[in-house]
């Protein structure tokens, strides 16, 4: 049998970073959570934690946090059955999101969960195509993804697309799509992408002008920022439509022709645990992505 205090300190220490931290978290001494690691590691034979700024797990480490997620989840589900008393912990369910669901529809979902829950959300950002590896390595126990492929354990949902449209600020398009937007503007005018795996501005060039873009890049890791830098005229980019939108109206924005617009289907992807809370958050998310994303 495992030591759930020991596990629990490793899971402490992986999610807090230090074993100064990790203590304070539990209400125990550095030494002893040391001590509760070491003990741990050493009746099983192998190393959990990569010491280091900040301690991480390794691949067992990761693996046994996972199944103490899900042994607290089912837990918790038992504590009104059993009369349990006392002063327990917030249980914290992991979830990975990608920064625009974050910064759109999922909010309202992560909202109605917690009114009702009574449990705490803890957030992995990751891009929509990446967030799934997060559940595969057992992270997080659910996520909103691109990625429609099984996840074993899982069950996977698909709530909609998000649609996406390529904007920039009228100064923008006066400056460098004056001629039109065809392949020679587009391989000239700065465009932006949040991260080194975001591809959409380039299969939106390829689709609606055949172009493989290798134009000058700004680099914008921020679904607000990409937003506020497109209107501010820094470059042109794709946007998720409802934050677009009302930019757009009011003139802040133009959309670029022949405007093609970009659906990501988007998925939510979890685990296959008979957990109150797991079902409570699957509810919310897919009550709320029936009223944000397109069918």
């Amino acid at each position: 049998m495992l030591d759930y205090s020991a596990l629990a300190a490793v899971g402490a220490v992986i999610r807090e970073g230090s074993f100064e931290r990790a203590a304070h978290a539990l209400g125990i001494t550095a030494s002893a959570v040391s001590q509760r690691v070491r003990g741990l590691e050493e009746r099983l034979g192998s190393v959990l934690i990569v010491r280091g700024q900040p301690c991480v797990p390794t691949d067992m480490g990761r693996a046994l946090c996972a199944h103490l997620d899900r042994v607290r989840l089912l837990e918790d589900d038992l504590a009104p059955a059993l009369a349990l008393t006392g002063a327990v912990s917030p249980l914290t369910l992991k979830v990975a999101v990608n920064a625009d669901s974050l910064a759109t529809w999922f909010p309202q979902a992560a909202a109605a969960f917690g009114r009702g829950a009574g449990i705490l959300l803890d957030l992995a950002l990751d891009d929509e195509a990446h967030t799934a590896d997060r559940l595969r390595s057992g992270e997080v126990l659910a996520a909103v993804t691109a990625d429609p492929e099984p996840v074993q354990g899982c069950r996977t949902i698909l709530l909609g697309a998000l649609p996406y449209v390529s904007c920039a600020s009228p100064d923008f398009m006066a400056r460098h799509f004056a001629g039109g937007v065809n392949r020679d503007t587009l391989m000239r005018a700065p465009h932006m992408r949040f991260d080194r795996r975001d591809a959409w501005q380039a299969r939106w060039a390829s689709e609606a002008h055949g172009v493989e873009l290798a134009a000058p890049t700004h680099w914008i890791p921020s679904t607000h920022a990409f937003l506020d830098l497109c209107i501010a005229g820094l470059a042109w980019g794709l946007h998720p439509a409802p934050l677009a939108e009302p930019h757009l109206a009011a003139g802040r924005l133009t959309e670029l022709p022949p405007g093609l617009r970009i659906d990501v289907k988007l998925y939510w992807t979890v685990a296959r645990l008979h957990a109150r809370a797991l079902e409570t958050l699957t509810r919310a998310v897919c009550a709320t992505a029936t009223e944000w994303l397109d069918d």
